[in-house]
Order: structure tokens, then C-alpha cells, then sequence
């Protein structure tokens, strides 16, 4: 049973601002333009400390702004009201990755407790760079 207590909790929770709090995306310099409805937008200006041997984009970056894409598009689906964990991820590497890349987060099933989701990467050109599916766990953000 909810008492007015217990809803005035859950009206507090906004964890919107989540992502500002998370030091690896500010090293990479992964922006978030969009978080809402269940679909996000990430943007990345590649530079050459971000690059593998090949200078392309390295894949460790590149499943980073997957995840970060989808865990953002999981978070927005449930208007910010809890956090999420990834529970697990596919990626497949589909070209390289150079210049300004955008990921493109969207959520595409679940429930109460799991968030299924998908996403994919292109450069500048409108190539794909990448496309990846995962799970993410809701969990309470206090």
C-alpha cells in the first residue's frame, strides 16, 4: 500500500542528470544531444588519443557510445525515473569509424524490471559504423 509519503519519493526521482556524472563519457567527449520518448542521440568528435593503430576509431569507443546510447534511450523510456545496468550486449563492427560519429539509441521492448534495445553508429558520411542490441536492468537509483 503507497501512503502520500511513499509518492512524494517517487515524484523526487530524476535521474536525467545521471549522465553528466559519468567522468569516462567527459574523457571521451561524449555529448548527449537527445534522451526522450525511448530514442537517444550521442555525438562523438573522434581524436587521434580515441583512435586504434589503423587510426579509426577504437572499438572499445565504439561499443561505449553503443551502450551509452541505449542505456540513455532505456532511461528516457521510463521518463527518468529509475537507473539502469547492462546486462548484456552484442556489437557488430560493420566499417571504420572516423571523424564526427552519431549513435542512435532506441528502446525496443521490455518490461517493468529489463529494457531491450538497439542502436547503430554512423559517420559523417551516413555510413554504418556499427550496430549493437542489449539488455538493461532497471534498478532504484537511491
Amino acid at each position: 500500500m503507497k501512503t502520500d509519503i511513499d509518492t512524494d519519493t517517487d515524484m523526487a526521482i530524476d535521474t536525467s542528470n545521471l549522465y553528466d556524472k559519468v567522468a569516462f563519457a567527459k574523457l571521451l567527449g561524449l555529448r548527449r544531444e537527445q534522451a526522450q520518448a525511448g530514442v537517444s542521440r550521442m555525438v562523438l568528435e573522434t581524436r587521434a588519443e580515441l583512435c586504434n593503430n589503423f587510426e579509426n576509431t577504437h572499438g572499445g569507443v565504439i561499443m561505449t557510445m553503443l551502450d551509452m546510447a541505449m542505456s540513455s534511450a532505456a532511461l528516457s523510456k521510463v521518463d527518468f525515473k529509475k537507473a539502469v545496468i547492462t546486462v548484456d550486449m552484442s556489437t557488430h563492427f560493420l566499417s571504420p569509424g572516423k571523424g564526427r560519429l552519431t549513435a542512435h539509441g532506441r528502446a525496443s521492448g521490455g518490461g517493468k524490471s529489463t529494457c531491450f534495445c538497439e542502436a547503430y553508429i554512423e559517420d559523417e558520411a551516413g555510413r554504418t559504423v556499427a550496430r549493437g542490441m542489449g539488455v538493461f536492468k532497471y534498478v532504484d537509483p537511491r
